[in-house]
């Protein structure tokens, strides 16, 4: 089965990196849903936040250094950011490659959850 996330990483699908290191990478979403709007992804397939944490919960330490990372490349680690992990259908995860979305550059990011 083909993964668009591991695609990304191998670079067999093009994307815009952002940041990159031997466990993660970053690059911009094609749809942002604010003016930052990176997904962080681990190098290694990792189904979803279950199997990170069955098979390889360290990684969950490199994914947030990356964030940090990340935040500030583009340069909203002092005015804040907002950092989603779509967990499951429920959670509303449609690509099945653990991912975080950092979403940022906006004076608020709104209310936690849409009414």
């Amino acid at each position: 089965m083909s993964c668009l996330f591991c695609n990304i990483v191998n670079g067999t699908t093009p994307s815009t990196k952002v940041y990159e290191d031997d466990r993660v990478f970053a690059f911009d979403d094609i749809d942002p849903k604010a003016p930052v709007h990176v997904l962080i992804v681990p190098r290694e397939h990792f189904k979803d936040i279950d199997d990170l944490a069955n098979r390889g919960s360290a990684v969950m330490a490199d994914i947030f250094k990356a964030v940090d990372r990340v935040a500030e490349l583009k340069g909203v680690r002092e005015t804040g950011y907002r950092v989603i992990i779509n967990n499951g259908k429920a959670g509303g995860q449609v690509i099945w490659h653990l991912h975080v979305h950092l979403l940022g550059g906006r004076e608020s990011m709104g209310p936690m959850l849409a009414e």
